[in-house]
């Protein structure tokens, strides 16, 4: 064990959770030196950073001509799926393009676009993309629906919120299908910096729509995770976050001026299922600031 992966288990030990980590450099041949690995290689739940592979699709549908981004979809708040951002949080039904709804999606997490935009392309071309970049132990078996109704069967609740409210209970050990990797849609911290690889070097999207996945990565507006870790205006965090119950997950290219980029994937189980864990979060920016400061490369020509 590396000094490096000895502090990052720390990290997370100190926060309370059990958490995977790896990191890489973008567009560098990948050896034993060249990166970052905690349980690297482990299957792993991917909550909503599903979202980033189903961009990927997305957008290979708008680069084939498959899908026009600037056609529309009438949305209906009081038909989608429950989310605290986002359109189902609307009064009123709005018309989106399908990249302003993937803007959503990306930005805000946003659940409804998310369904919305899986229910267009489908599971088989989510398949395909992860298939053809070879990431054969990522899998995606449904949308935030579809997680939300797994949630209500294992709460014995009746409600997505009812589900939620008796998961938070610390009081109440639950088994719960979201929380493992053999039922929810999963993946590992390996092939997470791998799909970043791909898309930073043009592999997984190539010309505008590869820069269009960049771009909404980098408006994401959360900053409590990774960001966390690089307080600084002039480093780019890249990324996309993931959420459900005890599960908190960020992936992200971090890229300091004039240096190469770093993939890093950060996921976590939490021993308490609170809503709001800040030491979790805080420990997620915490890893991600070690790993990288590991590979950093210094100016590069």
């Amino acid at each position: 064990m590396t000094s490096a992966e000895k502090r990052i288990r720390d990290v997370f030990a100190d926060a309370g959770c059990t958490g995977w980590l790896h990191a890489r450099r973008v567009g560098t041949p990948l050896d034993d030196a060249a990166d970052v690995a905690v349980g690297a290689d482990d299957l792993v739940v991917l909550a909503s950073v599903y979202k980033l592979p189903l961009l990927v699709a997305l957008c290979r549908a708008f680069e084939s001509g498959e899908l026009s981004p600037t056609a529309t979809v009438r949305v209906n708040p009081a038909d989608c799926t429950p989310g605290p951002t986002g359109v189902s949080t609307f009064r009123d039904p709005v018309v989106l393009s399908w990249r302003d709804l993937a803007l959503s999606m990306m930005t805000v997490s946003d659940n409804a676009a998310a369904d919305l935009v899986l229910g267009q392309v489908g599971l088989e071309s989510v398949e395909r993309a992860l298939s053809e970049l070879g990431l054969t132990s990522t899998r995606i078996i449904g949308g935030t629906a579809d997680a939300h109704r797994s949630l209500v069967i294992d709460a014995h609740a009746h409600t997505t919120a009812e589900a939620f409210a008796a998961l938070a209970d610390n009081d109440e050990a639950w088994t719960v299908s979201a929380y493992d990797p053999s039922y929810a849609s999963a993946t590992t911290p390996r092939e997470m910096t791998s799909l970043l690889d791909a898309i930073w070097t043009g592999r997984a999207v190539p010309g505008a729509q590869g820069e269009f996945v960049r771009h909404v990565m980098s408006a994401q507006i959360w900053q409590h995770r990774i960001r966390s870790g690089f307080p600084h205006s002039g480093v780019d965090v890249a990324g996309k976050t993931g959420t459900i119950g005890a599960i908190r997950n960020e992936v992200a290219v971090v890229t300091f001026p004039g240096e190469i980029p770093v993939a890093v994937a950060v996921f976590t189980r939490a021993a308490r299922t609170d809503p709001v864990l800040p030491v979790v979060d805080a420990a997620i920016g915490h890893v991600a600031r070690i790993a990288v400061t590991e590979l950093r490369s210094g100016s590069v020509e």
